[in-house]
């Protein structure tokens, strides 16, 4: 009963009674002209500042729409058509060139105006809620903030507002917008191929079909480096994360002397960049490197091992010289973990007669879950994003991760005919991680929430 009124409260959390349902289905006539008229609701219960905001914000989008943002939306269907035209001038006995359509540009103006019209519309619904919570609150007796009020509430209450204003739209221009394009760009066929770089046509899913296909030689690539991705991500974060806790438990015991010095040397990867870092691995472990001339001259070996050449080698390699950059941070993690587990856990285990591996088995793995929860999560992420390690050490095809692979495919001569199936690529390696995050986000974000707190 009492896990289901906290879950029934938590729904409630976040609930307001001034929703657009409500605007229309018990506003007065302002509140519903206010529909309409975006801030004629805050004007007529003298909020004369911010209804004047909202129906500039309104003006604005008007005037865009009436300029240029119809014609782009009319053009988004076809990508145009017109081709340019030499026509001979007869005045300047010269040819001159008739401007024609071109698709990425519509497309791009297209898109654009879509994301504005959605945005609007986020705009206009607060616009709404806002002129009927000024007559449910005028209607009550109770205070209505001025425009002073407000600009000063963002300073008080609602200086969260202000302060993930700017990063907020940072996102939507420089990130969202770009990535939404690219993305419709992959529904094309832009690509130097039958002079579809101006003009280009929508296509489907035939790039995506093509990226998939096991029998196209892009699919066959693309088979072959996403396997390996899903390798290099899950072992890479399964043996960083389970080293990690090991050497964080083994220094953080009572009996081990020295703590601080231990965490130093093995901490002490991060300060130095990582780049140098993994250049100086490679470099040693080269045919001639130090690491095959030491085992060399003790007749440990009798050819030099291929680190890098050797499909199985390089890849084996790419992950263990991993664990010199990831363990550091799974051991600061750990500590940090290990250190907010209430020590009555511990001497209780001791007490029962637990061992060291049922310690961390009863204990630490039960406590410590929403954090390697977590730690899975970003590892995963990271190594699936990973670039600098596997384009320093992938001499083949075999051994590159998804970025890497798509990074030199893209400087390709055939990729550069065909861009579309570019942006094809790029979008399905984004949309695995996207589908994870939006379907674990709740559990993600308690993860860090309950992380490191004593119960």
């Amino acid at each position: 009963m009492k896990k289901a009124g906290m879950k029934k409260g938590k729904n409630k959390e976040f609930s307001t009674p001034y929703t657009v349902t409500n605007a229309v289905a018990k506003g007065n006539i302002i509140t519903k002209l206010s529909l309409l008229i975006m801030g004629l609701g805050n004007i007529a219960h003298k909020q004369i500042g911010k209804g004047i905001m909202f129906l500039a914000v309104e003006a604005a989008y008007i005037w865009y729409m009436i300029q240029s943002g119809i014609y782009n939306l009319s053009m988004l269907p076809s990508l145009g058509w017109r081709e340019q035209e030499k026509v001979w001038n007869e005045k300047k006995s010269i040819y001159e060139y008739t401007a024609g359509d071109q698709s990425s540009l519509i497309l791009l103006y297209g898109v654009a105006t879509v994301y504005i019209t959605a945005m609007f519309i986020i705009v206009w619904r607060e616009s709404v809620k806002s002129s009927y919570k000024s007559e449910v609150l005028a209607k009550s007796g109770k205070h209505l903030n001025n425009f002073k009020e407000d600009c000063k509430s963002l300073l008080d209450q609602n200086l969260y507002k202000l302060l993930l204003a700017a990063p907020v739209m940072g996102i939507l221009i420089f990130t969202i917008l770009p990535l939404i394009y690219n993305i419709t760009m992959a529904f094309t066929n832009y690509s130097k191929v039958n002079d579809h770089l101006v003009l280009f046509d929508w296509v489907g899913l035939a790039n995506f079909k093509k990226i998939l296909n096991f029998g196209d030689s892009i699919g066959k690539q693309f088979y072959s480096v996403l396997g390996w991705t899903l390798i290099w991500a899950i072992v890479a974060t399964a043996l960083n994360y389970i080293l990690g806790m090991i050497l964080a438990i083994i220094i953080n015991r009572k009996e081990t002397k020295g703590k601080a010095f231990w965490r130093f040397c093995f901490v002490l990867s991060i300060a130095v960049p990582q780049f140098v870092s993994l250049l100086i691995m490679r470099t040693m472990l080269q045919p001639t490197g130090i690491v095959n001339t030491l085992l060399l001259k003790y007749g440990l070996i009798d050819t030099a091992l291929p680190f890098f050449s050797n499909a199985t080698w390089a890849r084996v390699t790419v992950i263990v010289i991993n664990l010199w950059v990831g363990i550091p941070y799974t051991l600061l993690q750990v500590t940090g973990i290990l250190q907010n587990i209430p020590g009555e856990l511990y001497e209780a285990a001791k007490i029962d007669g637990a061992n060291t591996w049922q310690t961390i088995w009863g204990v630490y793995m039960p406590c410590a879950k929403p954090a390697y929860l977590s730690f899975a999560v970003i590892s995963v992420s990271y190594h699936w994003n990973n670039y600098l390690w596997p384009l320093i050490v992938t001499n083949s095809p075999t051994n590159r991760t998804l970025t890497v692979g798509l990074a030199i495919f893209a400087k390709s001569k055939e990729a550069n005919m065909q861009w579309a199936n570019v942006c094809a690529a790029a979008f399905i390696i984004i949309v695995p991680l996207l589908l994870a995050f939006l379907v674990a986000q709740k559990q993600f974000m308690s993860s860090f929430v309950s992380a490191g707190i004593k119960e």
